[in-house]
């Protein structure tokens, strides 16, 4: 279902303050649709394989590491690292490469992401591509802590293993203690038990190179730093204020695809989402978990890729 492998025609670091420059790069026709992809996680950055999402006939591709994350510097820096950081990023990325309004595209914190830029810009947004909601309120978070045990017991207790039984009470302060601890003795190690838990909780089916790869120092030191950061200052937002600012981005056309089965992101706030906003095109689909490369999914959101080209046009 994907378009063929694509280097980008152009890409940069780009400056955001005394601390923090972010990688992006563009891919596809220079003079197409603009299209803003956004990756998960916190932490997690842009995979090549992300390029083929977008037919490069048609769409002119910006993707991006998010502060802290990837090929961004400093990586895994958790110093100005807010929701409202990114908005301005992803604001001051627009006027850098001189674009007016785009389509954008998320999915996990990428849909979180997604929704809250549009909210705070919905001038700037012709359309939205979301996949694997997450609003980002406390029930969520602790799904996450404590919830995907249900479905993972062997995984959460490889999770909790690095934490003693007494600090387990509150087990996202207890990692976020060590994660953000200086020494790598210390931090290395939470951070590849905190991948590794993610990792194999994505897909319906367990994927060796997703455990492998979100486990692996490189992704993990961002990924579990970052992530455990957002969750601990309930990412930066008020409770439920995605859902509650709905009404600013009613009229954006938008497309929401969940997985059944996703055990990172319930459907059930995939569902809360569309009840709030019935002008969305919400797709349930089935035999399919979190992660954006299962069969099911991907096929969709190559069609709401496709869609747009004629909403677009």
């Amino acid at each position: 279902m994907l378009y063929p492998p694509i280097t980008p025609y152009a890409s940069g670091m780009l400056p955001l303050d005394g601390l923090h420059q972010m990688y992006w790069e563009q891919c596809g026709r220079q003079d197409g649709q603009p299209v803003l992809y956004l990756h998960g996680g916190p932490g997690d950055g842009c995979a090549p394989m992300s390029r083929q999402l977008f037919d490069p006939w048609f769409y002119r591709a910006v993707l991006f590491d998010q502060r802290g994350s990837g090929r961004s510097v400093p990586r895994g820096e958790l110093r100005d690292n807010t929701t409202q950081h990114l908005i301005a990023d992803i604001e001051r990325l627009r006027e850098h490469l001189g674009i007016e309004r785009w389509l954008v595209f998320g999915g996990s914190w990428g849909s979180t992401l997604a929704l809250a830029y549009a909210q705070t810009h919905p001038q700037r947004v012709q359309g939205l591509v979301l996949r694997g909601i997450f609003l980002g309120r406390q029930s969520e978070i602790d799904w996450f802590m404590h919830g995907m045990r249900q479905f993972y017991p062997e995984e959460w207790q490889r999770f909790v293993a690095p934490i003693p039984v007494a600090e387990r009470q509150d087990l996202l302060q207890a990692y976020y203690r060590r994660l953000t601890d200086p020494d790598p003795q210390v931090h290395l190690p939470a951070c590849r038990a905190w991948g590794r838990y993610e990792g194999a909780c994505v897909a319906l089916r367990q994927n060796a190179d997703a455990i492998e790869r979100a486990s692996s120092e490189y992704v993990a030191l961002s990924l579990a730093r970052l992530e455990a950061h957002y969750f601990v200052h309930r990412i930066f937002l008020p409770e439920a204020q995605l859902l509650q600012q709905i009404e600013r981005i009613r009229h954006i056309p938008a497309v929401i695809v969940q997985g059944r089965y996703d055990v990172v992101c319930p459907p059930v706030t995939a569902s809360e989402l569309a009840q709030h906003w019935p002008e969305a095109d919400f797709h349930l689909v089935e035999m399919a978990g979190h992660s954006l490369w299962e069969g099911g999914i991907l096929q969709l959101l190559m069609e709401a890729l496709e869609s747009f080209k004629l909403r677009l046009c």
